[in-house]
């Protein structure tokens, strides 16, 4: 579980983060969603350690990260994978090689016990046979899923992904979306997604924060997402022409 308390995150006499209280629990897909310039990715990185807040405190699993020692800090970030929106493969690596460069930066296992730990977590996002291509050689979905793969080689307890369906076709989309919430279950993580795709929203949105210029505007699930008249959440989710028809015949449904 991550607890937020009256974060708040500012450059110079530039105002982003606002007060934001909020809470993502642990086996569960947590949504952060809101326009451009909302505040969703400078609230990640406070999440990531990445960014001090300027006020406000976060706990992971009660433990406040603000008074965790230099040392500390490091060991709670190692608990922590990271999907970027992009992939951030390597180029020059192979499939085997991106998965397995965090074991070789964080941990003293042997090769062997690298080997057999990279091989099991490819075999859990259904890339058996792709050890030895390179990220070229490879469709964008799966650069994705080694992406999943890399992030959870560690086994880690907190997992964020910024933006993950980026460049995807919609079918593809939802293949990740899937793992993803199939992973965060399996394995009891604490998932933290930013995203723009409505879609998402509607497959995996366990909790869901709608951040508004740097505010906490509304919070809920997916399926109260359909029924609230809070006319911030209702513009923004609305420019997505699927989720106006299915939010349509959810509506239908109920009546």
């Amino acid at each position: 579980m991550i607890e937020v308390d009256n974060i708040h995150k500012s450059f110079d006499d530039a105002h982003i983060l606002k007060g934001v209280t909020t809470t993502f629990d642990t086996g569960k897909t947590n949504l952060i969603i809101g326009q451009s310039g909302s505040g969703k990715t400078v609230f990640l990185k406070c999440l990531l350690g990445l960014f001090k807040p300027t006020e406000g405190t976060i706990c992971y699993d009660g433990k406040r990260y603000s008074e965790l020692t230099a040392a500390e800090q490091r060991d709670l970030r190692q608990e922590m994978g990271m999907v970027f929106q992009g992939s951030a493969l390597f180029d020059g690596k192979t499939v085997e090689g991106n998965v397995m460069f965090p074991l070789e930066m964080f941990t003293k296992q042997s090769k062997s016990e690298m080997q057999d730990r990279v091989d099991m977590v490819l075999k859990r996002v259904n890339l058996v046979d792709a050890n030895h291509k390179f990220p070229s050689e490879i469709s964008g979905g799966m650069q994705k899923r080694v992406a999943i793969a890399r992030a959870i080689v560690m086994n880690p307890k907190y997992l964020f992904c910024d933006e993950p369906n980026s460049g995807l076709d919609p079918r593809t989309a939802i293949v990740i979306d899937n793992l993803i919430k199939e992973i965060t279950e399996e394995y009891e993580i604490t998932t933290v997604i930013n995203t723009h795709d409505m879609n998402s929203v509607m497959e995996i949105g366990e909790k869901i924060l709608f951040l508004k210029d740097g505010l906490k505007e509304w919070e809920g699930t997916k399926h109260e997402i359909f029924k609230t008249d809070n006319k911030a959440v209702t513009d923004f989710v609305y420019s997505s022409e699927l989720f106006k028809k299915v939010r349509q015949m959810y509506i239908e449904e109920r009546n």
